[in-house]
């Protein structure tokens, strides 16, 4: 793996990035979260990275795919303590008014998949509910812990998870906030497959890398955004929609290359998708 970015003020500091960012041979951008000694809980210092690090994948033709985990035994417990008690008392009230949505994989015209390797509360369950698929170890802990804060359901949560694991359930855990561990969110549909640690990320890497090698990054791209602004259509106006599409799709170079391979039965030679490819509305979360 090769890093893609430059961390020249940690490492003047003598110090690791909040964030760790190495790109595959494959074209799979490993994005871990990097605070073990904090169990990667979030601070501004990280937030703001996260979006840097995605806005430079988005516009990276390099990038395919991105995989999103955590350093250590956790994936992210949600906002530091310290931040939290800071901004509850008023002390340092934390900027969201000046930060992008905390959408990002959602909105990212590229797929992401999430690793949770541990625990995954409050806004590390936002990040990974943001991502298009999620693995996850047995031992994983997953809460929206929102209610236990006095908090409503953030970022668009209370939209995104009824439609990943129905109304009934999803109810349940922003009621409750109750933690479930990776099997029962197995079971419930809100993770896709279940490892053991030492598997999870060669798992999610090789998913990822086939994504990278098989799969468009162009038509990747029109399926995010047909899986997401389908949610708010009835079906008459998804269908034209994906006939509008289709259209679109046929006249772009890798429709002609798909069919090209599979006569030829040879790998596909797509070309990687950048800034100017990126879907208008790419930040729409509901």
């Amino acid at each position: 793996m090769t890093d893609i970015r430059s961390e020249a003020e940690a490492r003047d500091a003598g110090e690791e990035p909040v964030i760790l960012s190495e790109l595959t041979d494959d074209g799979v951008l490993v994005l871990t979260l990097n605070r073990p000694d904090r169990h990667n809980a979030w601070t501004l210092e990280m937030e703001l990275l996260y979006n840097e690090l995605f806005d430079r994948a988005e516009s990276d033709p390099d990038v395919r795919a991105v995989v999103l985990t955590g350093a250590g035994r956790s994936f992210c417990p949600g906002m530091d303590m310290s931040v939290l008690d800071a901004a509850s008392s008023g002390a340092k009230p934390y900027p969201t008014h000046r930060l992008p949505p905390r959408t990002r994989p959602l909105g990212c015209s590229k797929p992401v998949i999430a690793a949770v390797n541990g625990g995954c509360a409050g806004i590390g369950f936002n990040q990974a509910l943001m991502c298009d698929v999620r693995f996850a170890v047995p031992r994983a802990k997953f809460a929206a812990a929102f209610s236990r804060r006095g908090l409503v359901a953030e970022d668009g949560v209370a939209w995104v998870l009824p439609r990943v694991v129905g109304y009934g359930h999803a109810s349940d855990l922003l009621l409750s906030s109750r933690p479930v561990t990776g099997t029962e969110a197995l079971a419930m549909g809100l993770v896709n497959r279940l490892l053991e640690p030492a598997d999870l990320l060669p798992a999610a890497l090789e998913y990822a890398g086939e994504l990278a090698r098989q799969s468009s990054p162009y038509a990747m791209s029109l399926i995010k955004r047909q899986l997401r602004d389908d949610q708010d259509r009835g079906f008459s106006e998804g269908h034209r929609e994906a006939l509008a599409l289709l259209l679109e799709a046929r006249k772009a170079p890798d429709y002609r290359e798909g069919v090209r391979s599979f006569i030829e039965r040879r790998p596909p030679r797509f070309a990687g998708l950048g800034e100017e490819a990126r879907p208008a509305d790419g930040e729409k979360a509901g």
